[in-house]
């Protein structure tokens, strides 16, 4: 054994050796990195608290409001009273002007005010009905978004656990393809061969080398793709559970039977139409009166200084003041019908949104089931596709041992079965994402166990 083949097989020992110690990264752990870091779910999961906050009774329009208002007023004079011509009769002489310098004047208010609509035309009672509504609407939202990036994560997972098989089948294949150079050099040396085997064995060698590294690599790629997902939380080395479970057929044809009831699409559409429904009857409450009631507690101090013919006083004045008001918009200019015949259009609209989408998710489920069934029994074949190329691959080692075939025939039985083992591990993972599609579709992928 020469120098680079020693050094390929101490490499090859050191990867194995590091893959077997890696973590295994189970689905349930990955879904929830995914629902806990993924900067997607995390604005849905933001949006939905802000449509909780809208439904709450303090965003309803059903409570008072009740302010205060206090203010304070300063003041200074100087002032100058003249009698003109009066006599001051004690001396006879002309009244003196009255000085009254700094004269300070104080006066503070203060009250409290409460207004309460008793009655707007049941507006805020369709208002109310429509934020819980749209509640509704941004869950469904965020499930959607959930399900997309389930559906990403596990289109990726599947993905590293293809490329991961894929890679022990490309070391195994490399494993024997030096195999053959060994044995080919040792028959060169005992004349029982031509350095033209020993060529061909070496560019196998070589092939396969170059296959296993791009795989490797395209495999670490793929493993940071997934670690975007994660929003990086998530360490790079690691290996995926590559075993698949499908659902069995009785439970699946369940789940495509009631999908109208479970379909997110669907259930979103349904949803707006209720808020359209909602949208009609607020903008109708314009044609109603509306009532209120209203109430103030007060109090105003005045502090007046000494004057010329008043002593200086103060006056304390305490109000308590309550009333009803009715406001009716008898016209707004065609405003309120206008509004009510958009809002009664809004909803026609979303009534067709309806059909078109539930014929759309119909082919859609319709097409994901045929794609299914397809890659299930496009599986099926490539399992028994592997065992045929097994048994071949077998049976011509054995025969390429003793020398009873050629090197060129071994090969060519060596890459059939490379192309038979990927290509079923291809099939297997191409099932179960159709499934996972076909899982969203019906409204179940949320529901099911990975």
């Amino acid at each position: 054994m020469n120098l680079n083949t020693k050094i390929i097989a101490l490499v090859s020992i050191f990867v194995a050796f590091n893959l077997s110690a890696q973590e295994v990264l189970q689905k349930s752990e990955a879904i929830a990195l995914a629902l806990e870091n993924n900067f997607g779910i995390k604005t849905v999961t933001n949006n939905v608290e802000v449509a909780e906050n809208n439904k709450s009774i303090l965003n309803s329009g059903y409570l008072p409001s009740l302010t205060t208002i206090a203010g304070a007023t300063y003041q200074q004079a100087n002032s100058v009273t003249g009698f003109q011509g009066a006599i001051n009769p004690n001396t006879g002489e002309p009244r003196d002007d009255i000085e009254i310098d700094n004269a300070e004047s104080q006066r503070y208010n203060a009250s409290l005010n409460l207004n309460y609509t008793l009655f707007d035309g049941l507006g805020r009672y369709y208002n109310y009905k429509s934020l819980k509504e749209e509640y509704n609407l941004s869950e469904l939202q965020a499930r959607e978004t959930i399900e997309n990036t389930i559906l990403q994560l596990f289109t990726i997972y599947y993905e590293i656990a293809r490329l991961s098989q894929n890679v022990d089948i490309l070391e195994t294949t490399l494993q024997i393809s030096k195999e053959r150079v060994t044995r080919a050099d040792y028959q060169f040396d005992y004349g029982q061969n031509t350095k033209l085997n020993v060529l061909n064995a070496q560019v196998d060698v070589s092939n396969d080398s170059i296959n296993l590294l791009n795989e490797r690599q395209l495999l670490k790629n793929t493993k940071r793709d997934l670690n975007v997902i994660f929003a990086n939380q998530y360490k790079q080395e690691f290996e995926v559970d590559t075993l698949v479970n499908f659902i069995p057929k009785l439970l699946l044809d369940d789940y495509v039977n009631n999908a109208k009831d479970n379909n997110v699409t669907l259930l979103q559409n349904e949803s707006n139409i209720r808020i359209s429904e909602f949208d009609i009857k607020v903008n109708k409450s314009g044609y109603l009166p509306s009532v209120g009631l209203t109430g103030s507690y007060g109090w105003n101090e005045n502090r007046n200084p000494a004057s010329a013919f008043f002593p200086g006083n103060v006056a304390d004045t305490y109000t308590l003041s309550a009333g009803v008001n009715l406001s009716w918009n008898l016209f707004d200019g065609g405003g309120t019908i206008t509004r009510v015949k958009n809002s009664k259009i809004a909803l026609d609209n979303q009534e067709l949104a309806k059909n078109q989408i539930t014929i759309e998710v119909e082919r859609d489920i319709a097409n994901a089931l045929g794609n299914y069934e397809n890659r299930l029994a496009v599986f099926a074949i490539q399992k028994q596709n592997v065992i045929t190329n097994q048994n071949n691959f077998d049976r011509s080692f054995e025969r390429f041992k003793l020398g009873q075939i050629t090197s060129i025939e071994f090969r060519q039985a060596q890459i059939n079965l490379i192309l038979a083992q990927t290509n079923l591990n291809a099939a297997k993972y191409a099932a179960k994402i159709a499934e996972l599609q076909l899982l969203q579709l019906t409204g179940q992928l949320l529901n099911v166990d990975f």
